[in-house]
C-alpha cells in the first residue's frame, strides 16, 4: 500500500484558499486534519469532529510533548494540529488536507519534509485588495496591513512546491487536482507498486 500524501494549501487572506479546500476535499474524500483548541465548544461541535477540545494546561503539555505539527495562538486561544491521527492516516493510505497559514505550512513542512505545499493566490495584489476590499469588513489600515502580509507572504516562495493563482475558482481547484494526481503519479511515490510488479517485493 503507497502512503497517502499530505497536502498544503496555504495564501493571504482573500486568496480564496477556504473555498478551494473545501471543493477540493469534496470531489476527493481526502482526509481532513482535525485540531486541537483552548476554546469552549459552541454550540453543535462535537469533540473529534469539529475539534479536540483542552484546557491551555493540557495544551501546553502536548506542546512541550512535541505532539502538534503545527501551532498557533489565535485571539487568545489555541489551535494546533496533533500529529498522531495525520500520520495514523498517512500510514494507511489516505492523503490529508490541510488549509493553514504560512506560519503553519512551514511548521508542517519542517516537521514532515514530503509535504506537497501549494501557495494560493489571485493573479494580482489588486485583486486580492479588491477581493478584501468587497467583503466590506476591512478598513483602509486594516487593507493595508493584509496587503502587506500578502507580500511578505509570497516572498517565502522558496518554501513552497506550486503556485495556484486564482483568477477562477473553478480552474484553480482543477489545478490543485492536478498536482495531487501529479505527485501520486511521481515514482518514489509508486515504489512497493513497481517492486511488485517487477517480482522484486521481499
Amino acid at each position: 500500500m503507497n502512503k497517502g500524501l499530505l497536502v498544503v494549501i496555504s495564501g493571504p487572506s482573500g486568496a480564496g484558499k477556504g473555498t478551494i479546500y473545501s471543493k477540493v476535499i469534496e470531489r476527493t474524500g481526502m482526509q481532513r486534519s482535525v485540531s486541537v483548541t483552548t476554546r469552549k465548544p459552541r454550540p453543535g461541535e462535537e469533540e473529534g469532529v469539529n475539534y479536540f477540545f483542552r484546557t491551555e494546561e493540557q495544551y501546553q503539555q502536548m506542546i512541550a510533548n512535541g505532539e502538534f505539527l503545527e501551532t498557533a495562538e489565535v485571539y487568545h486561544n489555541y489551535y494546533g494540529t496533533p500529529k498522531a491521527p495525520v500520520f495514523e492516516n498517512l500510514q494507511n493510505g489516505y492523503d490529508v488536507l490541510f488549509e493553514v497559514d504560512v506560519h503553519g505550512a512551514r511548521s508542517i513542512k519542517k516537521k514532515y519534509p514530503e509535504a506537497v505545499a501549494i501557495f494560493v493566490m489571485p493573479p494580482d495584489f489588486e485583486t486580492l485588495g479588491a477581493r478584501l476590499r468587497g467583503r466590506g469588513t476591512e478598513s483602509e489600515q486594516s487593507l493595508k496591513l493584509r496587503l502587506g502580509a500578502a507580500k511578505r507572504e509570497l516572498a517565502k516562495y522558496e518554501m513552497f512546491d506550486y503556485i495556484v493563482f486564482n483568477d477562477d475558482i473553478g480552474q484553480a481547484v482543477q489545478d490543485v487536482l492536478d498536482i495531487v494526481n501529479a505527485e501520486k503519479r511521481k515514482i518514489k511515490n509508486n515504489i512497493e507498486a513497481i517492486k511488485a510488479l517487477l517480482g522484486q517485493n521481499d
